[in-house]
């Protein structure tokens, strides 16, 4: 298994449980490591609880609704000890290639400190890094003469030292409105660039639909939260702010698109406290088989947490592909 954030321990867990024997390798020093060094501090999950648990232990009764980072991320480390989960950090892979002749898959690892390789040969092959595993840049025209810092997201943690600077957040995705959010905050002349249509909700809204789901049609689902959200916000797009034209939970299941959470940063938007721009950026990236076969490539290998659905689909692929796995060994279920 490649990875050891929560796709890599959810899958381990799984399989665990059935005393089936697997190598978890991490090229970091740590589980969890987007969400432990690469997360910005007033993080918290969108989803509530119920709705962000990983395979055979929700979260304690006690803990808040919304977990922030911090309680998130002591949920994982409690999740590895409680499985015997021990992956071998600092281990990256290098390379793997599936035997024909001997109907295995061979891995080649390298520890990042001491540069030993180790080989691996296995039946199966789960690869749990995850699409955001790597902080993207685009490359615009003219960047180079721009004298300022640029960082992506994932190495912001808070806005103190920006304070009363210009700064300029490109994309109203969760963490580009949260970001822009919290640098006005903290008194930054904040500017955002709006790349694309988006659907803007609150946590509360989000949960509503997602109880909605269980027993009315997606369509109407929809509809109900749309009309929310514009008696909440209004027309957005009179502020830059274009909405697609399906609803927010098909654009979800259609595109892997999640709505964007407000936090506050509307009413600063509406206020001009935040400034917003149009984009010519495109995000890329595809998964390896589409929505909802994306978990099962060809002899064996499997990939965890790329269904664009969250903790909650990472919980469900772990599952999913734990019981095929099950089933191409023959073991009893």
């Amino acid at each position: 298994m490649v990875g050891a954030g929560p796709s890599g321990i959810a899958v381990s867990a799984c399989l665990n449980k059935l005393d089936i024997k697997n190598v978890v390798l991490e090229k970091e020093d740590c589980c969890a490591y987007l969400w432990k060094k690469k997360t910005y501090d007033r993080l918290h999950l969108h989803l509530s609880k119920e709705f962000c648990s990983l395979p055979f232990m929700p979260h304690a009764t006690s803990s808040p609704k919304y977990l922030p980072k911090i309680e998130f991320i002591q949920y994982l480390d409690g999740y590895v000890e409680h499985f015997n989960i021990k992956p071998k950090f600092q281990n990256c892979v290098e390379l793997a290639f599936y035997n024909n002749d001997k109907k295995k898959w061979n891995v080649k690892s390298r520890h990042v400190a001491s540069g030993e390789m180790e080989w691996y040969a296995c039946d199966f092959l789960i690869l749990s890094t995850q699409k955001n595993n790597e902080g993207y840049i685009p490359k615009v025209v003219g960047i180079e003469n721009f004298n300022g810092e640029i960082i992506h997201s994932s190495d912001y943690k808070f806005g103190e030292k920006y304070k009363d600077k210009k700064v300029l957040v490109v994309g109203l995705g969760n963490s580009g409105m949260e970001i822009a959010f919290d640098l006005s905050n903290y008194g930054c002349h904040t500017s955002i660039v709006v790349r694309s249509p988006i659907h803007v909700l609150t946590r509360e809204m989000v949960h509503i639909g997602m109880v909605l789901l269980k027993y009315l049609p997606l369509s109407l689902v929809d509809i109900v939260i749309v009309k929310i959200a514009k008696f909440k916000f209004g027309n957005l797009a009179e502020f830059g702010i274009p909405q697609p034209e399906k609803g927010p939970f098909s654009v979800k299941i259609s595109k892997g698109t999640s709505p964007v959470i407000d936090v506050g940063a509307i009413v600063k938007i509406k206020l001009e406290e935040i400034k917003h721009y149009s984009s010519i950026f495109f995000d890329d990236g595809t998964l390896m088989n589409k929505f909802p076969n994306h978990w099962k490539g060809e002899n064996g290998i499997y990939y965890a947490g790329f269904s664009k659905k969250g903790i909650a689909g990472i919980s469900i692929d772990s599952i999913t592909i734990v019981d095929d796995i099950k089933a191409v060994r023959g073991d009893k279920i």
